[in-house]
C-alpha cells in the first residue's frame, strides 16, 4: 500500500507582534498554526518593541508551540527586513511568511539568512502573479494568496464575488503543484461576523485548488476545519478503497470502478483531513 502523507496545515491565525499576551490564546484556539504578525498589524514606531516580543516569546517557547509559529516579517524592500531576519536568526520559528513575494531572489536572499526556517512565500500583486513559478521553485515552503492587497494593487472589486481573482488564484494553485507544494493558502476574510461569507470564500478557493486558509479571528479556525473535514460518507468510501486494494493491489474493483492509483491516492488524501 502507499505510504501516506501527514496533513498539511488548515488554518493560519494572525495574531499582532504587539500583543504577547495573546500569543498563547492563539495557540489554545485550535489553529493549525499562529502567524505573529510584524508587518500590517504593527505601526512603524513599534516594529522594533514587537520584534523584541516575538524573539523572547519564542526564546521561552516549548519546541511543540514554536513549531505552529510561523513569523510575518515585513517585506525585502522595506527598512525593517534586515533587523526581523537578524532577530529570528537568534529564536527562530518554525517558518516565516514573507509578504510582498515577486521574485527567486527574495526567497533566496531570506533562505540564506534563515536556512534552517521553512519560508511561505504571500503572492499579493500582479508581479508576484508573474514571478509565481519562479517563486515556487526556488523554495519557498507554500504559497499564500494576499487576496486584499492583490485586489488592491488591480483595482478589483470583491465585495459581491471573488471572480476577478480567478485568474491569479489558478496560477498560484498550478505553481504550487508543480513545485511539489501543499496546496496553497486562501486569503482573509475581514468579514468577522459573517459565518456565511467566510464559508463562501472557503468554497470559493477550494474551487481553485486551496487547502487552507488565513483567518484574523480564532472564531473562523473552527468553521473552516468543520469546512475541510470530509463526510460520514467520503471517509466510509475511502477506507473501503483501501481495503479493495490492499486486497487485490493494483488490479482491485469497487462498485463497478477500477481502482487504480489515483483513486488509492484520493482515498488516502481523504483520511489523512479526517486525522488533521
Amino acid at each position: 500500500m502507499l505510504a501516506e502523507l501527514p496533513p498539511p496545515a488548515r488554518t493560519y491565525l494572525f495574531v499582532p507582534g504587539t500583543r504577547p499576551e495573546r500569543f498563547d490564546k492563539a495557540l489554545a484556539s485550535g489553529a493549525d498554526r499562529v502567524v505573529l504578525d510584524l508587518e500590517d498589524a504593527v505601526a512603524a514606531d513599534d516594529k522594533a518593541s514587537a520584534r523584541s516580543a516575538i524573539a523572547t516569546w519564542l526564546q521561552a517557547a516549548a519546541p511543540a508551540d514554536r513549531s505552529r509559529i510561523v513569523v510575518r516579517i515585513n517585506d525585502a524592500g522595506s527598512p525593517w527586513f534586515a533587523a526581523d531576519l537578524a532577530a529570528l536568526g537568534g529564536a527562530p520559528a518554525a517558518s516565516v511568511l514573507l509578504p510582498k513575494a515577486e521574485s527567486a531572489a527574495q526567497i533566496a536572499e531570506t533562505q540564506a539568512a534563515l536556512p534552517r526556517v521553512g519560508i511561505l512565500a504571500l503572492i499579493e500583486s500582479a508581479r508576484g502573479v508573474s514571478e509565481v513559478d519562479d517563486i515556487a521553485a526556488a523554495g519557498a515552503q507554500r504559497l499564500v494568496f494576499g487576496t486584499l492587497d492583490f485586489a488592491l494593487d488591480l483595482d478589483i472589486d470583491t465585495s459581491a464575488d471573488a471572480s476577478g481573482l480567478g485568474y491569479a488564484a489558478s496560477r498560484i494553485a498550478i505553481a504550487s503543484r508543480l513545485a511539489g507544494l501543499p496546496a496553497p493558502v486562501a486569503g482573509v476574510t475581514p468579514q468577522l461576523d459573517d459565518e456565511a461569507r467566510l464559508l463562501s470564500d472557503l468554497a470559493d478557493a477550494r474551487r481553485f485548488g486551496f487547502g487552507a486558509k488565513l483567518c484574523i479571528h480564532p472564531r473562523q479556525v473552527q468553521p473552516i476545519h468543520a469546512a475541510l473535514r470530509p463526510s460520514a460518507e467520503a471517509l466510509a468510501w475511502a477506507r473501503r478503497v483501501l481495503v479493495a486494494d490492499a486486497a487485490s493491489p493494483g488490479a482491485a474493483r469497487l462498485d463497478g470502478r477500477m481502482v487504480d492509483r489515483p483513486v488509492v491516492l484520493q482515498a488516502q488524501r481523504t483520511l489523512a483531513l479526517a486525522r488533521n
